[in-house]
């Protein structure tokens, strides 16, 4: 399963200790795909998307729809992506992105955080070599799925080889080129994949040791950039802390 496996399972673990901070980062996604392809699932793929991701995160049902419903409200923030990269502490790369509605805000706000920790925030794209663009979907696996014969046939829509099984959860993860999303997606659907959900992220391609003193550092730096209701998600290329089975 490799490096995006581990990288993967390390974030969200990290995440189910911020169960509120997901809510509100998934009630931004909402929003923009209710603007963008209107309130009903049936019809938007994306909004039918990010409800399964929300369903698997937990999301009660309640704030799903409360969240559908206040993206059509005339007065509801247009929110912009914008990712936000530089060198933290001891030479870690770290990506931050963003979901705002004022960016001026938004890069101050990112910029303060880097300068407290002695950090450097850089243009955007400059450390786009560091690590790789995924387009990554869930599901749930079907009974008796032959997932050798799965992954041949998923090859010619730009889909890794690699790929995660939860047994707990039954559920399938891959990856896949980003510009490939919609192409994956509607394949899935009409192949009769349950409960599909999608997203983005940026996995390190060649994630660097830290010592415990200097991961503390830039975790507490990481949870900084966490606490603004703008930023959705951090990415750093530190090498993930191993855990005990």
């Amino acid at each position: 399963m490799g490096r995006a496996f581990e990288y993967r399972k390390a974030a969200k673990l990290k995440r189910w200790g911020h169960m509120a901070k997901t809510f509100t980062r998934l009630g931004k996604q909402i929003a923009i795909a209710v603007k963008a392809g209107g309130p009903e699932p049936d019809t938007s793929p994306t909004l039918r998307s990010i409800i399964a991701t929300c369903k698997r995160e937990n999301m009660p049902k309640d704030n799903i729809e409360r969240a559908i419903k206040n993206a059509m409200g005339k007065d509801q923030s247009e929110y912009k992506s914008m990712t936000y990269e530089g060198y933290g502490p001891h030479g870690i790369a770290i990506f931050v992105d963003t979901l705002t509605d004022n960016t001026t805000r938004t890069v101050a706000d990112v910029r303060s955080v880097f300068n407290k920790f002695g950090g450097n925030l850089g243009t955007t794209g400059s450390l786009a070599f560091l690590f790789d663009h995924k387009c990554v979907f869930t599901f749930k696996k079907k009974d008796g799925m032959d997932m050798e014969e799965f992954i041949l046939e998923m090859i010619d829509f730009d889909v890794d080889e690699d790929y995660e099984e939860d047994e707990e959860e039954g559920t399938i993860t891959i990856y896949g080129d980003p510009k490939s999303y919609a192409a994956i997606q509607k394949h899935l659907e009409e192949g009769g994949y349950e409960d599909v959900g999608g997203e983005f992220t940026y996995i390190p391609n060649d994630q660097k040791d830290v010592t415990a003193e200097q991961r503390e550092t830039i975790n507490k730096m990481v949870e900084r950039l966490e606490e603004f209701d703008d930023v959705q998600t951090v990415f750093t290329n530190m090498k993930p802390e191993e855990v005990e089975e």
